[in-house]
């Protein structure tokens, strides 16, 4: 079957079914904004979702592009993508779970469709909290659906074990509960759908976690059950209209229906990892490439897709997104070996598979390489200034016979070096790099993927030059707000930053008011708006501890270490990276406040 093929296939599946079609929305989301893409079928529906009439009525399906950028380090497996397509279908106060559930075995497992083998097929349901009670239904429902094929299906217990007769899995709140993905809005439990994509492994007897780790196990489809809607006090309230939301992922379906075991060799990567391999004269069936050629051919796909919807590459919000996925895509190619921009070729195959399917693409094609080519463009002369940095590093460095770890952070952090590049240069020089030092350095900052200890850089959520170093000066600036606004009694206890937020855990006993919150992001936007300089000195520690630094208790600091300060607002003894003044920082909001342990409380906060 084509991809082509499967989507037809299941539009038609669900008209029979009296669904309007609908036409797929940009991956810039319309109607919600709490988040930066669409990254499901339903953010386009959530005003009806929360009770506006469609025009087209009350079940709806469609295909819909989506990017998620949650799981860019796991881009490279054999199942993980940053943009895909979804087969959704919705219930506005319609069918609930019995239909959904019936009509999902029937797509899946009748010849008339897909006809999946429903020995092949495993289901994870809600095991409910304190929020919601266990899904009891949807389990009596699914082993309704296996005894019409004569299939015994049991729930696993708590071990969570599965083989033939234990398909049915009770998961928590992290894998079966839907939504919302922004602050507020509608959600609740969901049941998953899982293929065994290996059968001539034998038979199915693991617990799920390994099943699915070890890619046993690839799921394909998910019904959520919109009973609740989250407010902004984080509290649950019973929905008066019950929805359903139901999503397939395509790429995924097809990987099981053409007998893959992963995403990459079907039709929707080959032709684009083929042009890569032409670029790069590398073979992308060496173990070596693959990785690299994988990260290119998706991060490049969904950055076509996100210029032809009217993103273009920034320092801030979607923008950085997409120069982030550019970036880190020219950066493989490095790895790869190719020469000269090559973003806009890999753009070319893209537009030329899909724009049939979507036309924005023919129709903004010239916008599309423009953008890419200015990017490659900007950031290789970022490299460049790299190159120049790493020969003095290697200079100062023969003598050792060695890179030292925080050199080669630096270079990561300033230049947007990856690990991998900095090994080979030294390696043509003679001299190695301490490798455990560097993941030292980059652990401390939490902006490493855990994807590095296999010894190939593949994560960089960030360029860390940019937002890791705005959200660090953010941190300072949070905490000094703090001590003014709560006392001299306030800490840090840790920290932790993403390419997308900041994390600051501090001590405190009591939770936070509304009033503290307010004056707390006054404080920290009003030394924003002030553009103070961002003053680094390197010192004793003694020091610093004199000039009344802050530092992170219990850390451990060198001899010599760097203070910087803002001001007569913050001085603060950190590694960096940092913004040269507080101007460059945007506006700062918290998110979330919280309890993290025992008289220690949790901040999550955006730079917007």
């Amino acid at each position: 079957m084509t991809s082509r093929e499967l989507r037809q296939k299941y539009l038609d599946f669900f008209k029979e079914k009296e669904h309007a079609i609908i036409p797929s929305a940009p991956v810039v989301p319309e109607n919600d904004p709490t988040v930066l893409f669409t990254t499901a079928g339903m953010h386009p529906l959530v005003p009806f979702l929360m009770g506006e009439k469609h025009p087209k009525g009350k079940r709806l399906a469609n295909v819909q592009k989506c990017v998620r950028t949650v799981d860019i380090d796991e881009v490279g497996d054999n199942r993980h993508l940053t943009f895909f397509e979804m087969l959704g279908n919705w219930s506005l106060g319609d069918y609930f779970k019995r239909e959904a559930i019936e009509w999902s075995f029937e797509f899946i497992t009748s010849e008339k469709w897909l006809g999946l083998d429903p020995r092949r097929l495993y289901v994870t349901v809600f095991e409910g909290d304190e929020d919601a009670v266990r899904d009891e239904e949807s389990i009596r429902i699914w082993q309704e659906q296996f005894a019409k094929v004569g299939i015994k299906a049991e729930a696993a217990g708590e071990d969570r074990i599965v083989n033939y007769e234990k398909r049915i899995i009770p998961l928590g709140k992290d894998d079966n509960w839907w939504g919302p993905a922004g602050k507020t809005g509608p959600c609740g439990p969901c049941t998953e759908m899982f293929y065994d994509v290996s059968p001539e492994l034998g038979k199915v007897n693991d617990t799920f976690g390994s099943l699915v780790k070890n890619f046993r196990l690839m799921e394909i489809w998910n019904d959520v059950f919109m009973e609740f809607n989250k407010k902004a006090d984080a509290t649950f309230e019973k929905m008066k209209q019950q929805n359903v939301d139901t999503g397939m992922g395509l790429e995924r379906t097809l990987v099981v229906l053409t007998g893959k075991d992963n995403v990459f060799d079907t039709e929707f990567f080959q032709p684009i990892i083929r042009r890569i391999e032409e670029l790069s004269a590398k073979n992308y069936s060496e173990d070596e490439s693959k990785i690299s050629m994988r990260i290119v051919s998706d991060h490049l796909k969904a950055a076509t897709f996100m210029i032809a919807d009217g993103v273009l590459p920034s320092n801030v919000e979607r923008g950085y997104v997409l120069r982030r996925l550019i970036r880190r895509a020219v950066r493989q190619g490095k790895i790869l070996g190719i020469e000269g921009n090559f973003t806009s070729k890999i753009a070319e195959v893209v537009i030329s598979e899909y724009k049939e399917v979507y036309p924005e693409l023919g129709r903004e094609t010239e916008k599309i390489i423009e953008a890419l080519n200015q990017e490659e463009m900007k950031f290789r002369q970022t490299l460049e200034k790299g190159l120049k940095k790493i020969k003095e590093i290697i200079a100062e460095s023969r003598s050792a016979e060695k890179i030292s770890g925080e050199k080669a952070f630096h270079l990561f952090s300033t230049y947007g070096f990856p690990l991998e590049l900095t090994k080979e240069i030294a390696r043509e020089h003679g001299i190695a790099v301490d490798e455990e030092s560097y993941h030292e350095h980059f652990k401390k900052h939490q902006e490493l993927s855990r994807t590095v200890s296999a010894g190939m850089f593949k994560g960089g959520l960030a360029d860390a030059g940019e937002s890791a170093a705005r959200l660090h000066t953010a941190t300072h600036l949070l905490l000094a707000a703090l001590r003014k606004v709560l006392g001299d009694h306030v800490i840090q206890k840790g920290s932790n930053i993403t390419g997308e937020r900041l994390r600051l855990d501090f001590s405190h006993e009591k939770k936070m008011t509304p009033e503290e919150i307010q004056k707390t992001e006054g404080l920290v936007n009003e030394a924003i708006s002030k553009d103070i300089p961002v003053k680094c000195e390197e010192m004793t520690l003694e020091d610093a501890q004199k000039m009344g630094a802050m530092g992170v208790f219990g850390e451990k600091y060198g001899d010599k270490v760097k203070v910087y300060s803002i001001f007569d607002f913050s001085s603060e003894i950190c590694g960096g990276p940092h913004a040269d003044a507080t101007g460059a920082l945007g506006n700062f909001r918290i998110k979330k406040e919280e309890a993290s342990s025992a008289g220690v409380r949790r901040i999550k906060a955006v730079l917007e």
